[in-house]
């Protein structure tokens, strides 16, 4: 079937009743699904009838889908039983474009590359971002539209992750588009406008590997500075990496320093527009500000899904799981588990025990820049709030075509300011 075929096949798909189709011809991971965000009844079902599930015939051929909370949590800290290994998605090129990458790793490789770049995201490191990111904050909020239609995306939401993404990079600051682009390659589903065919990908994606190059080669002859390209290059564990495994890195580390936050941010923009009892309670009482991000960061979850292949024949939920079968832990649907949570879908910024959400993941593998992204967050309604009565939604948001990543293209906004 050509790719034409089966994104007008998938489309279609999007559009049946979940419940009347037989369980085996559930297919969760239809990226059109996310796009109309009809996805949820589809996990809700999985999560009552088969938590533990197969879908046998898939473009990304067979895989188990894990939804619920604690089974996920489960999987996510076995990692004797469930191996990251080649790759943490559910679709990938390993075949025809290997990309290794720490996230994509088991022990002790994983500990080893990831002990290299933690600490740009370290407690020290954020006390020194702080300042830089309330400047950046201030800057591209007071350039905003007053009152005039813009989108949120475009003009907040990428313009604030693509700055932090160039500062965590020491990347050159005029050319930080880059960044954005690049990420967006590696995530795209072909055919679908950013790029046309998985040849395409490769060819971008060598570009970048090509760019970097010249920046590795610049700082790994002078001392170790406190970026990431530095860190890699002169790190006991990266620094004689093949260029494969540091475009892989170096891929790892755009998109999640990218599409996470990048979703986040507009993600809160819209929760609180669509929920004004929630958006009045903040107002009224600032210091819940952190708490509304992580309630964000849950009722959203940026990132839907990661991906395990069972290392040796196993029982999860009563299914029999094989050696060598795909394993999709999807967060996004152990996020909206009210076996676990309280009313899961609804948006309650002071929930109790607010961060205990599977956004981040969970054991080796968990998100490293949680605390940098959940600061940027932070300081962004911080100074929203003090210069804005409220942040209309005006138009319908435009969502991403992805089962992996869980964002917008497009939020129509206008702001009110706050009546002096």
């Amino acid at each position: 079937m050509e790719l034409s075929d089966l994104l007008n096949d998938a489309l279609a798909r999007s559009h049946l009743d979940p419940y009347a189709l037989p369980l085996d011809e559930i297919n969760i991971a239809n990226p059109f699904l996310f796009h109309r965000d009809v996805h949820y009844p589809w996990f809700q079902r999985l999560r009552d009838e088969a938590p533990v599930h197969l879908c046998p015939d898939s473009f990304f051929g067979p895989y188990w889908s894990i939804t619920r909370y604690e089974d996920i949590v489960k999987v996510d800290t076995s990692h004797d039983i469930f191996s990251s290994e080649p790759a943490i998605t559910i679709g990938d090129t390993q075949d025809t474009f290997p990309l290794p990458m720490f996230i994509a790793m088991d022990r002790p490789k994983h500990d080893e590359q990831r002990r290299v770049v933690a600490p740009v995201t370290g407690a020290e490191n954020l006390r020194h971002f702080e300042p830089i990111i309330r400047e950046r904050t201030i800057g591209v909020l007071d350039g905003l539209p007053v009152g005039e239609p813009f989108d949120w995306v475009e003009h907040v939401s990428i313009e604030l992750t693509t700055r932090m993404l160039a500062t965590l990079f020491d990347f050159p600051f005029q050319e930080r588009s880059r960044l954005t682009y690049w990420s967006d390659v590696a995530t795209a589903v072909p055919g679908l406008g950013i790029i046309e065919s998985d040849a395409e990908r490769e060819q971008v994606l060598l570009e970048c590997l090509e760019y970097f190059t010249g920046l590795w080669n610049e700082r790994v002859n002078k001392p170790p500075k406190n970026d990431l390209v530095s860190m890699l290059a002169h790190g006991e564990a990266t620094r004689n990496m093949p260029p494969m495994e540091y475009l892989g890195n170096l891929v790892l580390l755009i998109v999640g320093g990218n599409d996470t936050t990048r979703s986040t941010m507009t993600a809160s923009a819209l929760a609180l527009h669509d929920n004004p009892e929630q958006y009045a309670k903040l107002k009224a009482n600032p210091d819940l500000i952190d708490s509304m991000v992580a309630e964000t960061i849950r009722w959203q979850t940026p990132l839907a899904h990661m991906r395990r292949i069972c290392k040796e024949d196993t029982t999860l939920g009563g299914q029999t799981i094989r050696a060598g079968d795909k394993v999709i832990m999807w967060y996004i649907s152990g996020n909206r588990d009210e076996r676990f949570i309280d009313n899961p879908d609804d948006y309650i910024i002071d929930r109790p025990d607010v961060r205990k959400h599977l956004s981040f993941g969970f054991g080796i593998h968990r998100c490293m820049g949680n605390r940098l992204a959940e600061l940027q967050l932070r300081v962004l309604w911080e100074e929203i709030l003090s210069r804005f009565e409220r942040v209309e939604v005006v138009g319908e948001p435009v969502r991403s075509i992805s089962s992996f990543v869980h964002g917008f293209t497009s939020l129509p906004v206008s702001l009110h300011p706050i009546q002096k």
